[in-house]
């Protein structure tokens, strides 16, 4: 039997999990083709011990092949954009920073809409986005080097910000030149996010690469925790400060920037979610990354579920994240006692 200190540890992380695994149930069970949860239960089990599960081809296609890709590609995203923002909080101290900050998002939108625009299979769009993005964050690791007069964090965000809105004009331009009827209409639904393309296919060559990036943040987590100290004060410790930086950048960048080659851009969970996590464990680095990884992947899933579930026509995911995220952000910079 656990005692009392132990079980108050493990407690609220039970919690998480029974309401992510809740989530996960509706996320299968609801849209415009209900699955009732027994249905879904005998859809495992015979999948599981290779048995006839009883239900028509039709429930198993919507289950195995149209709901499970988009449930696991919410859960990777979301947790990834999540993990993501907590690590560049961390790294530059500054609660306000967010995947966006180096121009990832930015760099992978105009690379999938100059794919979109040449009218390239959705394979090479995704690639171009995805070099997109890990150009975006060389241009402004490369600028933010080159300047060495002031903050060098400091400089790092301004570039970034500097790049992204560079960018963003590079992207306006391109939808200037689309055929407004053909290319403009699948431009604008990329850019706004969503997981209804996503197939089993994209996530085995997208999750893999996501794995690459979230590996070294959880193996780092202890360390991590230093980057808060002085650079001094973490060098006296035996950490070599712009090596550790350097290498959660390269892997924060290489999640958010397989993300978005998957799903498009999908805004503000890397903003908020670390905020939420903070505020359930705390800012130890150890405990913030689990929890960002949980909350952000069940967030996206939830948002996703009623995106297809609240109208008649499927909402662009970038459009509820940010109805959900930006009221709420607004209420954390308001609320008293907010300093970290």
């Amino acid at each position: 039997m656990l005692c009392p200190p132990a079980r108050a540890i493990w407690l609220p992380w039970a919690v998480a999990g029974v309401l992510l695994a809740a989530v996960v149930v509706a996320a299968f069970a609801l849209g415009k083709f209900p699955m009732a949860p027994a249905d879904l239960l005998r859809a495992v089990l015979a999948r599981i011990t290779g048995t006839e599960s009883g239900l028509s081809p039709a429930q198993e296609t919507v289950v195995w092949n149209i709901r499970l890709p988009r449930v696991a590609a919410g859960l990777l995203v979301g947790a990834g954009l999540a993990a993501a923002g907590a690590a560049y909080q961390g790294m530059f101290r500054n609660p306000l920073v967010s995947p966006d900050i180096l121009g990832v998002s930015a760099g992978a939108g105009l690379g999938a809409v100059l794919g979109i625009y040449l009218s390239l299979p959705l394979a090479v769009v995704q690639a171009l986005a995805f070099v997109g993005g890990l150009l975006a964050v060389g241009t402004v690791v490369g600028v933010a080097g080159l300047v060495r007069r002031h903050d060098p964090v400091l400089v790092l965000v301004l570039a970034g910000i500097a790049v992204g809105a560079l960018l963003g004009a590079g992207i306006s331009l391109i939808k200037i030149l689309a055929d407004p009827t053909t290319q403009l209409p699948s431009i604008t639904f990329w850019l706004l996010g969503g997981l209804n393309a996503v197939t089993t296919a994209d996530l085995a060559v997208t999750a893999p690469v996501m794995l690459v990036g979230l590996v070294p943040m959880a193996l780092l987590r202890w360390r991590m925790n230093l980057l808060s100290l002085a650079d001094e004060e973490a060098q006296a410790l035996g950490i070599s400060v712009v090596r550790l930086r350097l290498l959660l950048v390269a892997a924060a960048t290489l999640s958010t920037a397989a993300a978005v080659s998957l799903t498009g851009i999908i805004g503000w969970i890397g903003l908020v979610v670390p905020h939420v996590a903070r505020l359930l464990v705390g800012p130890n680095f150890a405990r913030l990354l689990p929890a960002s990884l949980l909350l952000g992947g069940g967030f996206l899933v939830a948002t996703d579920t009623l995106a297809r579930t609240v109208a008649s026509i499927e909402l662009p995911l970038g459009i509820l994240t940010a109805l959900v995220g930006a009221p709420f952000f607004l209420f954390l910079l308001a609320r008293p006692g907010r300093g970290e």
